[in-house]
């Protein structure tokens, strides 16, 4: 199926590597016009950039999307220079793993503001025109442990899962203006951080999931895609796992 997209514009955050640069680069190849953002701009620019040279619309912008005047001020302004902003696809998201009883307080603030925050600041900073418009799409990207836990997840595990929750409620506000809004839940995906895991962790864990391979973003941009094209007009409020059946 040919997805559809009737002269879009997407911000995708955490665009800079891993997930978030596939769904940039998949949205871009569908025509979309993407802002890819992330905290360092030497990698959203290289993204951004990428997508250029390819033949796609895409340009970059460095935000803290922790930090919430950050956010509402960089909002502000891409919707000056953009007029409106049709998808937003919340991906940005950092570890700071340990066990509940040594993890510091900054642990726990760090990844709850960086990885759930964040989607609060940007949603309530580019939704508006959405509903003016009656035409918007927002994906969050969760993942599986927001619903199944993982010692030593405590702060992750926990933004994940609230993730689920906004999403879920943003839906039922905003489905009246034909705005969507779904969540994508990864499992184990190639990307920069399981590349660093040593071979027999990594079979360790295929071994317990049922198509036995880790998965790749491709697959996660690939469904995130739908979710933001002009066919899933009638999906909102849903869950969505990409693990190779982890989760059943």
């Amino acid at each position: 199926m040919q997805l559809t997209f009737q002269d879009r514009t997407a911000l995708v955050t955490g665009a800079g590597r891993g997930i978030g640069k596939a769904i940039a680069e998949t949205l871009a190849a569908a025509g979309v016009n993407v802002i890819c953002v992330s905290k360092s701009e030497q990698s959203c620019g290289a993204v951004a950039e990428g997508i250029r040279s390819g033949g796609g619309r895409a340009s970059a912008r460095a935000v803290d999307v922790a930090d919430g005047a950050a956010v509402a001020e960089a909002a502000a302004e891409l919707l000056s220079e953009h007029e409106r902003i049709d998808i937003l696809v919340n991906n940005a998201g950092i570890t700071r793993d340990g066990l509940m009883l040594r993890m510091s307080d900054a642990d726990w603030h760090d990844v709850i503001k960086t990885n759930l925050s964040s989607c609060f600041f940007w949603i309530k900073g580019v939704s508006r025109p959405m509903t003016r418009k009656r035409w918007g799409r927002i994906v969050n990207i969760s993942s599986v442990v927001g619903l199944m836990g993982n010692p030593g997840q405590i702060n992750y595990s926990a933004s994940k899962a609230g993730i689920l929750g906004l999403t879920k409620s943003l839906a039922k506000e905003l489905a009246s203006r034909s705005v969507t809004c779904n969540a994508v839940a990864p499992g184990f995906i190639e990307t920069d951080m399981t590349a660093s895991l040593d071979e027999e962790v990594s079979r360790e864990i295929a071994s317990r999931i049922p198509l036995k391979r880790l998965g790749t973003a491709k697959e996660v941009a690939n469904l995130t895609a739908y979710l933001c094209s002009e066919e899933a007009g009638y999906v909102t409020g849903q869950v969505f796992t990409v693990d190779g059946g982890l989760v059943m």
